[in-house]
């Protein structure tokens, strides 16, 4: 008989907010196509997503901690990298759990107060953010999911009011067309409330172990609102603004933020202002604040007289939208060539599509995987899976169908790790593939495997079963012992500098030789910031980079 939780810990949270980032990611486009309010751009999945990936970073993984640390951890993450204003409403989602948590009388754990107790601040929060709310989006769908856990039975337990909050969000989101003119145009229910059932939904899986059945959400009616707005580039007429507007303000107070509220109001309109809640009421609070203005100059001038500003992104939606006629609906996607479980899971957290070489990659695979994410603008990690033949032989066949495919310079998986982290869908193509390069080409990196057959190298002659270290292709060190071959490898690498080594264990290779390895960096090293992961793959024992 399945064991029904009454509570629900910090690691569980955490695979909570990883199984939001994977449901996100599956229905990104439906939601993006959904986003007809406040202006039809065609992000809010996009902008749920970017947030919530946010979130899951700000997170030590494994996790941990208490339900409540990890918890503000989410939060934390979740604004300082919100995307939009529906991903700026999701960050107080999470600040609401988080503080429910934390209010607790038991703070180690969520549970069937915690819950009540949070969607409540949840929806405090967000109607607090948004200037003027408006009937009919995310914040309408999020009131529901609080009034249901709220008249629920006193008796009620944790998993079926967690599902009385998800279905709740559901029905409030198909009852939103009625309350809001532009959706009932369009044929299509809040593209914000629709992520935030996904969002719940996830949570209902984690905990009981069943993902709650919906109806998929409706299609756009086909020109409805292209009807009203006739082209892509003429989008910002629907609330007469031209830019979208976000930065991160510090070093500031209640009464500044509230002064800045008010002057963003006077230059535009979806103004929204949320906090990652500092210390105690709101001391040393970093704000995440979002508007769509006519001068994105002034709008930047009005933060700086509110405090520090930090990661500035203004957005043409003239720009933006005509971008989105040329290449297609949707962000560009990143194909990963992956081997190994834990690799696997890395990159896909971080939303790439991963295609696994463990048993070899074809090239009918690599294009099946590039032609299967269904984008035009595709980036390309093949992390040494293909020689450069291939890859260009691939490249044109996948050109030929319209899309318009990077092949970027990894070599090897750490180095696919180093683009990823700086892959941004908000950059035009080239400069993101650029960046991701350039990261990709900074990290060196190294790898320990064991010989299978004498062969002459670079450094000597080596014997069946000894551990071989190579910097990139070249054997560099060869030991008997496999620690002391890896502590004489990132001696070599590190010898260059470095200030990030990022290790992925094999599938053969032990605890105990990770553990080993970064201790002796941090004694020989100090100051050089160690991450380990189980990658799994099957021919190097240890794999790492250094940035």
């Amino acid at each position: 008989m399945l064991e029904v939780p009454e509570t629900v810990d910090g690691p569980t949270l955490h695979r909570w907010a990883r199984a939001c980032v994977t449901g996100l990611e599956r229905h990104c486009d439906e939601i993006n196509d959904l986003n007809v309010f406040p202006v039809p751009d065609a992000d809010t999945g996009t902008n749920l997503l970017a947030t919530m990936r946010s979130a899951v970073r700000a997170v030590d993984a494994p996790a941990t901690g208490s339900a409540s640390s990890v918890a503000r951890a989410l939060a934390r993450g979740a604004v300082s990298g919100a995307r939009g204003n529906s991903g700026a409403i999701l960050s107080q989602v999470l600040r609401g759990f988080a503080r429910g948590i934390t209010d607790s009388a038991t703070p180690e754990v969520l549970d069937v107060d915690t819950v009540r107790s949070a969607f409540r601040h949840a929806t405090d929060l967000a109607l607090d953010a948004v200037s003027v709310p408006m009937p009919g989006t995310i914040v309408t769908v999020l009131e529901a999911a609080a009034r249901a856990t709220d008249t629920a039975g006193a008796d009620t337990g944790l998993c079926q009011l967690l599902r009385t909050a998800a279905d709740a969000a559901a029905d409030a989101l198909s009852r939103t067309p009625a309350q809001l003119d532009v959706l009932s145009a369009a044929g299509v229910v809040d593209a914000g409330g629709r992520g935030l059932v996904v969002i719940l939904d996830a949570l209902v899986e984690v905990v009981t172990g069943h993902a709650p059945e919906r109806a998929p959400a409706p299609a756009r009616r086909t020109g409805a609102v292209d009807a009203e707005h006739p082209a892509p580039h003429f989008v910002h007429e629907a609330s007469g603004q031209d830019y979208e507007v976000m930065y991160l303000v510090s070093d500031s107070d209640r009464g500044r933020i509230d002064a800045l509220r008010s002057r963003l109001g006077d230059l535009g309109d979806s103004v929204v202002i949320v906090s990652d809640g500092g210390d105690v009421d709101d001391a040393g609070a970093t704000w995440s604040v979002h508007v769509h203005c006519g001068d994105a100059g002034a709008a930047v001038e009005a933060g700086l007289a509110a405090g520090t500003l930090s990661e500035v992104r203004i957005t043409c939606f003239v720009l933006d939208a005509a971008r989105t006629a040329v290449t297609g609906r949707g962000p560009r996607a990143v194909v990963s060539v992956v081997e190994g479980d834990g690799a696997a899971d890395l990159f896909a957290a971080e939303g790439a599509h991963v295609l696994r070489a463990d048993g070899g990659l074809s090239r009918t695979r690599l294009l099946a995987a590039i032609r299967g994410t269904g984008r035009r603008e595709v980036l390309v990690l093949p992390n040494g899976a293909l020689p450069a033949q291939d890859l260009v032989a691939v490249g044109a066949q996948a050109r030929a169908d319209g899309r318009e495919v990077v092949f970027l310079p990894s070599s090897s998986t750490v180095q696919a790790l180093a683009a990823l982290a700086v892959h941004d869908p908000g950059r035009i193509a080239v400069d993101d593939a650029f960046s991701m390069s350039e990261a990709a080409a900074a990290t060196r990196w190294g790898s320990l495997r064991i010989a299978e057959q004498r062969a002459l190298t670079y450094v000597g002659t080596c014997e069946p079963g000894d551990c071989l270290g190579l910097v990139g292709h070249e054997v560099v060190v060869i030991e008997p012992d496999v620690a002391t071959a890896g502590c004489r490898l990132v001696d070599l690498v590190l010898g260059a500098g470095g200030e990030l080594v990022t290790i992925l264990l094999g599938a053969k290779a032990s605890e105990e030789l990770g553990a080993r390895v970064e201790a002796y960096i941090a004694a020989r090293h100090p100051g050089v910031e160690v991450m380990v992961y189980r990658g799994g793959q099957s021919r190097d024992l240890l794999q790492f980079g250094v940035e």
